[in-house]
């Protein structure tokens, strides 16, 4: 998600200038497109902040200078408010349920399992024969 705002942020920002070639738009609207496909699974399929992305990304980029801009800045604007409903937690209730999401051990648990593999390690040593 960050990736995306970032994204949205390089086209949409104040200091952002329009991109110079053909190529700089292909390339922020193949980076754009990836963001919703990628958000879009962390939603409810059928919202309408959903629905307008996945829209404007099935739509071909249009021909011309100016189109073509107005068209970014589209994509852009409608990943900012996809990006927008994901982060509000509107969309939790798309998640796949029933999967194992890892938790973060503490330090002290970490500290603990290198602490005797340590231990391990040089008991091992100590058992083998010197030649």
């Amino acid at each position: 998600m960050v990736a995306a705002t970032e994204t949205v942020t390089l086209v949409l920002g104040e200091d952002s200038p329009l991109p110079e070639s053909p190529a700089d738009v292909e390339d922020l609207v193949r980076l754009l497109r990836g963001h919703v496909a990628q958000l879009g699974a962390r939603t409810v399929q059928g919202t309408s902040a959903l629905l307008r992305a996945q829209q404007l990304c099935s739509e071909s980029i249009p021909e011309g200078y100016m189109p073509s801009r107005v068209y970014l800045v589209r994509l852009a604007e409608a990943t900012r408010e996809l990006t927008a409903h994901v982060a509000s937690g509107a969309a939790g209730a798309g998640r796949v349920k029933g999967r194992w999401h890892w938790r973060k051990p503490p330090v002290n648990v970490l500290r603990g399992a290198v602490f005797a593999l340590a231990l391990a390690c040089l008991a091992l040593a100590a058992s083998v024969p010197r030649t």
